[in-house]
């Protein structure tokens, strides 16, 4: 059988991320291997995000960018999935009909069969069809691992929550836990193929296990996984605040594989407008939890999302996620301009705010944090911290670069080894600090594995 080539364009979350590579799994018993390099591919796959417009934007822009080469290369399959996949279904292809694949969320698992359909009978497929999915899908195969040392793994997906502003429980679903025992396989296998840490993804871990009856919740989750041998660190996104428990703020403390470090999205500061956007707490109960996890682990990072411009927010409600912004001291946050999207309740909301003042309300918050940010960072410098060494530096060639256990990217200098030290944590002493990352050298004799916990403290220089 002739060997092809398949080409993996990933927009969007972690999700995304790990599906791209479940279809990796997936079509090499067709005898599909992955290439980077675009025009020699034979299959073009495009895994698409639809959380934010502009991310759907840039879906349409990548089609258009592809109208020439197809028409070149007609036997060139074209195919996007994901959940612009899922949302837009047959306007995809009215939209942009060199499209041979639409295949949404839902029908991944069906992936093999979509593109033979192609290749037999040169047929343009829409499949968008969500039953037969009743659990994330578990895709054994090789793993493409190598020159990595960390990997996601989904362990739930889809959302109960139904926030106003958020699709994702029209394109992945309603929860449902993956059972404990595929995803405990997946990472010994992981392990066996170089990777050194994992993070358990889902649109909420929080909620993993409560409604599948496996017997095993997200904390109890966490402690099987922290038992596999050969592991090194774990982390998990995204959580909800509603679904954090103590027993899981309590792992924090027990769990020595498990990192100082919570992506907790708190979206508005504002009561008011948690409440427009469903969120299920107030200010003050997120407040509350935030200082739990730092009670229990005081050098835990903590980072997290907010959406600027709700439809009716205004300047009061502003000022009070500015103010919760400062209290709380995030170690970093993602922030998003509102943007209505089809199908969820806020696109129905009056008192849209308008795009400039969203603008000026974006840039003053990305202000503030990134001048709480770079005191964070500053105040690392001095300190050694345990960097997991992930490969080159995209700063420089001649760096390598990693993450310490508050998930902060550490750039450093060392050429003894190079490469071979991926997957390996190191002690680097940090000697310059800047908004996005930190500079450091390599400490100790030989610039060996650091022998400290699993997790790991930072030490004072």
């Amino acid at each position: 059988m002739k060997q092809k080539r398949v080409h993996i364009v990933t927009m969007g979350c972690q999700m995304n991320v790990y599906d791209s590579e479940q279809m990796l799994r997936l079509l090499a018993p067709l005898n599909y291997r992955p290439t980077s390099q675009q025009d020699k591919a034979d299959l073009i796959l495009l895994n698409t995000c639809s959380i934010r417009e502009k991310a759907e934007h840039k879906v349409y822009s990548f089609l258009g960018r592809l109208v020439r080469m197809k028409r070149l290369r007609p036997d060139l399959i074209l195919g996007v999935g994901g959940c612009v996949a899922q949302q837009e279904g047959y306007r995809l292809v009215k939209r942009a009909p060199h499209i041979d694949i639409v295949f949404g969320t839902f029908a991944l698992g069906r992936l093999p069969s979509l593109v033979r359909q192609v290749e037999d009978q040169k047929k343009q497929i829409v499949d968008v069809d969500p039953r037969g999915a009743s659990e994330p899908l578990c895709v054994k195969g090789p793993v493409f691992a190598a020159g990595r040392a960390t990997a996601f793994v989904t362990i739930m997906q889809g959302c109960d929550h139904f926030c106003t502003y958020c699709v994702v429980p029209y394109v992945r679903g309603r929860e449902v836990s993956r059972r404990p025992e595929e995803i405990l396989e997946e990472i010994r296998l992981l392990v066996e193929n170089g990777i050194r840490e994992v993070t358990l993804i889902g649109q909420n871990v929080n909620a993993y296990g409560q409604k599948n009856g496996h017997g095993c919740d997200f904390p109890a989750l966490l402690e099987r996984v922290n038992d596999i041998e050969g592991l090194r660190r774990i982390r998990f996104t995204t959580s909800h605040p509603k679904d954090l428990s103590d027993r899981l703020i309590e792992a924090f403390r027990r769990l020595d594989k498990l990192a100082p470090h919570i992506h907790l999205p708190v979206q508005s500061g504002s009561d008011r407008v948690l409440r427009l956007m469903n969120r299920g707490y107030s200010r003050d109960y997120y407040l509350k939890k935030v200082a739990k996890l730092r009670n229990v682990r005081p050098d835990i990072a903590i980072t997290s999302d907010i959406i600027v411009g709700f439809s009716g927010e205004e300047k009061v409600d502003f000022e009070a996620t500015v103010d919760l912004v400062r209290q709380v001291g995030f170690d970093s946050l993602f922030l998003f301009k509102y943007s209505d999207r089809p199908n969820v309740p806020a696109a129905k909301f009056s008192n849209k705010v308008p795009e400039a003042l969203k603008g000026e309300r974006f840039s003053t918050l990305l202000e503030v944090q990134g001048g709480v940010t770079l005191k964070k960072n500053k105040a690392l410098v001095g300190t050694t911290q345990e960097v997991l060494v992930e490969g080159l530096s995209k700063k420089s060639p001649n760096q390598l670069t990693g993450r310490t256990p508050c998930n902060k990217i550490a750039n450093f200098t060392d050429g003894a080894l190079g490469m071979a030290r991926v997957g390996r944590i190191l002690p680097v002493r940090i000697v310059e600090a800047f908004s996005h990352s930190l500079l450091g050298h390599p400490v100790g004799k030989g610039h060996g594995e650091y022998p400290g916990k699993n997790g790991g403290m930072s030490h004072a220089a």
